[in-house]
This record gives C-alpha cells, structure tokens and sequence, in this order.
C-alpha cells in the first residue's frame, strides 16, 4: 500500500503541475500555452487532477484506518488507470506506429517539438522523456493493482 500511496503521489504531481511549472527540457510551457489558452489549461488540469488526486485520498483514508484496499476504490483505480492508459496509447502511441491527422501532429509539434525525447520521430510523433516516464509510472500502478488485487489486499 506504501509504494500504491507514492506511485499515485508521482501522478497527482505530475497532473497538477507538468504544464504549470517549468522542467527544463522536459516540458515546453510556452508550447503548451499556444496551444491551450489559460482558462482551457486549467479545465484540463483540473479534470486530470481531481479524479487522480480522489483516488490517492481514498488510498491513504483505506491505508490510514488499515481497511483493505478492496470495494468501491479498487474499481475506481482501475477504471482511473486503465483509461490513463488508453488516454497515453490514444494521445502518443498510436500515432506514433500508425500515424494520425496533420492537425494533431501540427499541435502536438508546437506543445513538445522543443522537449526532450528518447525515440526518434516517427509519423511526424515524437513521445518526449515526461510524457514516457509517466506512461511507465500508470503501468507499474497498474502491476501493483494486478497483485493487491490477487492478493486481496
């Protein structure tokens, strides 16, 4: 349950503050702005914010009062990070081995053509080293449900 609690801690992070606050080559805040006025940008933020941060409350409320992690909260991490997971496969994978519209190749240029990335560009995509790493980080939660779940933790 700590490491489920630390993990989700990384998300809630990196949710709220990735296009508010600058990480070096990691994200490109100017970028971002041209693409997502402020008001839109705060929309944004706080529909990814409030559910990942939801699901850390309960996880600590559970772990706090030694309840298992079970009911209600371990559909929800579920349901919240399997659709994470499509919501990365939709945004950057898929249309990095099977391509996407210009428009969106064109926005997703001008929001991350200027951070770091790992993999080459391919079908005018490129996922940068911040948006990669958070993939992993929803993928081991995900492993780490897979075995509170069998282990009816």
């Amino acid at each position: 349950m700590e490491v489920l609690i630390g993990l989700q801690c990384l998300v809630v992070l990196f949710v709220g503050l990735h296009n508010w606050i600058p990480m070096g080559p990691l994200n490109d805040l100017q970028g971002v702005r041209a693409v997502f006025p402020t008001r839109k940008l705060i929309v944004t933020t706080l529909t990814n914010f409030v559910p990942a941060a939801l699901g850390l409350g309960g996880t600590i409320y559970y772990f706090l009062l030694g309840w298992r992690l079970g009911g209600w909260l371990l559909w929800y991490l579920w349901v919240f990070y399997l659709l994470a997971v499509y919501g990365s496969l939709s945004a950057w994978w898929i249309p990095y081995f099977f391509g996407s519209n210009a428009e969106r190749v064109a926005r997703e240029r001008m929001m991350y053509a200027r951070t770091h990335a790992f993999l080459p560009e391919r079908n005018g995509v490129r996922p940068n080293t911040l948006h990669a790493a958070f993939d992993v980080l929803t993928l081991a939660i995900l492993v780490l449900l897979g075995v509170l779940t069998a282990r009816g933790r």
